[in-house]
């Protein structure tokens, strides 16, 4: 067998449970579901090099570490008092 190069997709999934919802999928199974249902879903982005970019451009934000804060509030006195 020969190993041809690994392409992802990130595409923009339509339906009553998945409108809207960001996919990740192999190039191939793309170009499958295509060929069965054209149109259906909306590509967003193909000849992504790695699942794991794909992932993080599907994600977008939402999956990113928040930002930590103290807690404290800072009191600011007058100046000249």
């Amino acid at each position: 067998m020969s190993e041809t190069a690994e392409t992802w997709v990130v595409y923009l999934m339509t339906g009553k449970k998945t409108n809207g919802l960001k996919a990740v999928c192999e190039q191939v199974e793309w170009d499958a579901m295509e060929a069965t249902s054209p149109g259906l879903h909306r590509l967003i982005q193909g000849g992504i090099a790695s699942e794991s970019e794909a992932e993080i451009l599907a994600r977008g934000a939402s999956g990113d570490t928040k930002r930590r804060t103290s807690g404290r509030i800072a009191l600011i006195e007058p100046v000249g008092n």
